[in-house]
């Protein structure tokens, strides 16, 4: 069987954690030739690592050696290395959040048809154990009226890497985390179409010197993104959806929460509870799913490989990730000018 050759283009945090083992442990149907990064020492030192054979500085010559690239870089560089990769020839799946505006995600689409050629967003919460029995639970609540979303840290604000430089992530908590939550749902409730929101975001208390904070330290003279968010959505279809994401947030511990009421049910994702009004009394139905991220990349992987070689549709599609993007930049533009954003 003839393996989808892969090259990976960044190699922090997220390629080592998470992409390159997934590609590893499905060793028969993809191969990973080559790595590149802007700091070619620890390209040498990840492609050494991981048995990789080819390292690249330059990513436009490690498009000539293979067939699909994962991109792992800062989120400003995502729209303009997806485009060079389609426009070579090259299937792309790229890190979340697909891009920092919608006009680049619009354009990365473009790209990805004119080329015909696969482009999937690493939203891999879709590929959670507990989300895929939701998705399929979901038809049985009848029509969603109320989301509620809550992906919130407790002084868990990414010390390391790029993660609170405005300029190369162009946002926060809310692009680098509550990303997940937003597609998730957004998902789950077949993606209607928003037609307005109303955002606030904050950075006061990490604005404070010497912060208590879990993960790492921080600049609290330069931090300039959001630590906090809250937003209200509403949908043509005349459903609405409360969301609120941190990464410091003075709670009582960590809170992942994404529920669901609709007119003739409603779900719960983390954990998975199922409730009904059923046979005269109020039905609750729980089960124990896996929220294995680990597992969930590894799925990931194996989708976005199987629809490289026409196996497999795509889980996570490209419309449905500037769907995110246009959300998330209309929350920021709201709390930038004080009141709800129209959209379409």
């Amino acid at each position: 069987m003839k393996k989808l050759k892969m090259g990976i283009i960044g190699v922090g945090g997220i390629a080592q954690g998470r992409h390159i083992p997934a590609y590893l442990n499905i060793p028969d149907k993809v191969e990973i030739i080559a790595v590149q990064d802007v700091d070619t020492a620890r390209a040498e030192e990840v492609a050494k690592k991981f048995d990789i054979p080819q390292v690249f500085t330059d990513y436009h010559k490690l498009f000539s050696v293979v067939e699909a690239v994962t991109i792992c870089t800062p989120n400003a560089f995502h729209a303009e290395i997806t485009i060079a990769a389609l426009e070579a020839g090259v299937h792309v799946l790229c890190e979340k959040p697909m891009a920092i505006t919608a006009a680049e995600c619009e354009a990365m689409i473009a790209a990805a048809e004119k080329a015909n050629k696969v482009l999937s967003i690493g939203y891999h919460y879709r590929h959670l154990e507990v989300s895929q029995v939701a998705k399929r639970a979901v038809p049985d609540i009848g029509d969603p009226l109320v989301t509620r979303v809550q992906a919130l840290r407790r002084r868990k604000i990414p010390g390391w890497g790029v993660f609170t430089k405005k300029e190369l992530q162009g946002g926060g908590s809310l692009i680098d985390y509550g990303c997940h939550f937003l597609d998730l749902a957004l998902w789950l409730l077949d993606n209607p179409k928003p037609v307005e929101v109303i955002g606030t975001t904050y950075n006061k208390l990490s604005k404070i010197p010497n912060q208590l904070n879990d993960w790492g330290t921080f600049d609290h003279e330069t931090f300039d993104v959001d630590d906090h968010v809250s937003a209200y959505i509403k949908f043509e279809d005349g459903s609405s959806m409360f969301f609120e994401c941190s990464w410091a947030a003075n709670i009582k511990e960590d809170t992942n929460h994404l529920s669901i009421s609709g007119v003739d049910g409603g779900l719960n994702v983390f954990p998975y509870e199922f409730y009904q009004p059923k046979h005269g009394t109020y039905m609750t139905t729980g089960a124990a799913l896996s929220d294995n991220q680990q597992e969930a990349g590894l799925l990931q992987a194996e989708n976005f490989v199987d629809a490289c070689i026409g196996e497999a549709e795509l889980i996570s599609k490209p419309a449905q990730s500037l769907q995110v993007s246009k959300i998330i930049e209309a929350i920021y533009q709201s709390s930038e000018i004080g009141k709800s954003v129209r959209l379409g």
